[in-house]
């Protein structure tokens, strides 16, 4: 296929921890990749796609305009995270607000104000199961009613209304995929690989005990980072069955916390050749959420019978690949 032809996929936050993931499975298909970042984003080796990388700070709107107007597909990847923690999302500031929600209107109005021919363009959001609040369900399937609770949440949705009534208005084809616990090792030591299992698979290595805020029954649906990335390549294949709504993704199943820390214990144990550290709780801190305290499990069956996406890593060989990875 001649290059002009390929479709242009822009990926926002290309050099990130799930951008990371998402672009190294692009790279393997006939593309055009546009990757955007504010650092420096790591080349995927041996390239199928033809891939261009801008360094850009994407809060700024001519910025946007210029990475975004002549892409087919863009995958909105970015969010605002406290720096000064390993995986919590930040409380509410300016910046979070201008980043998490000012990014998404930036990246509708640039959109809206280009017209070009043919479907509309295709946008995949990166929410968070999250979004849905304190709830008495346990297994969530999509249908259910959101009252965010943090900060972090409420605009995750602000932002994802704003792209679904962008999709009823004809401006674009919008999806968010909303995730849960992912996982799994960055890509190279500038890529931050933030989240609770990598924090505690970081304190086993470091002989340090591994903590909960509870007595470890919270259950959590905890997905491969690779199988988020082939969530979305999948995603980009389905853009008018999907758009206009948001779809959960993970396994199906909730792992208990303890269980799932006794067995990070246990495989570092086996890599290090140290005692497995222990698991103990503790207090909650105070910037826990109240959702760090309700068990939730994924049913990702409406996606999966759009799409026929499936995680494809268990538990168990996705702790090994983030331990060994850790440790190499």
């Amino acid at each position: 296929m001649p290059l002009n032809e390929r479709p242009l996929v822009v990926v926002l936050g290309a050099s990130g921890f799930i951008g990371s993931a998402i672009t190294r499975q692009l790279a393997r298909q006939p593309l055009r990749l546009r990757l955007i970042a504010r650092g420096p984003t790591p080349l995927p080796h041996n390239p199928t796609a033809h891939i261009e990388t801008i360094q850009a700070d994407l809060t700024q709107s001519d910025t946007l305009t210029r990475c975004v107007t002549d892409a087919d597909a863009i995958v909105h990847l970015v969010a605002h995270l406290d720096t000064g923690t390993s995986w919590r999302a930040t409380h509410s500031d300016n910046t979070a607000e201008r980043v998490n929600v000012g990014l998404t209107l930036g990246l509708i109005h640039a959109l809206s104000a280009h017209s070009r021919p043919g479907p509309p363009p295709q946008v995949l959001f990166a929410g968070t199961t999250t979004q849905v609040g304190p709830t008495t369900r346990t297994h969530l399937d999509g249908t259910e009613p959101d009252h965010p609770h943090s900060t972090y949440d409420r605009h995750k949705l602000t932002a994802e209304n704003a792209l679904k009534d962008a999709t009823t208005q004809g401006i674009i084809r919008a999806t968010t995929l909303r995730l849960p616990t992912v996982y799994g090792p960055a890509p190279d030591p500038t890529t931050g690989d933030r989240g609770v299992i990598s924090t505690m698979i970081r304190r086993a290595l470091n002989g340090q005990p591994l903590t909960m805020w509870h007595d470890g029954t919270v259950l959590r649906d905890l997905v491969y980072v690779d199988d988020i990335a082939h969530a979305f390549t999948t995603a980009l294949n389905h853009p008018d069955p999907l758009a206009g709504h948001h779809w959960l993704i993970g396994t199906g199943h909730g792992t208990p916390l303890r269980e799932a820390f006794t067995h990070i214990a246990h495989i570092t144990a086996h890599t290090t050749g140290q005692p497995p550290v222990p698991v103990t709780s503790v207090p909650p801190p105070t910037e826990s959420e109240t959702t760090d305290f309700h068990s939730m499990v994924i049913d990702p069956t409406p996606f999966r019978r759009i799409t026929g996406w499936r995680p494809r890593t268990t538990l168990t060989e996705g702790l090994r690949r983030t331990i060994t990875a850790l440790t190499g």
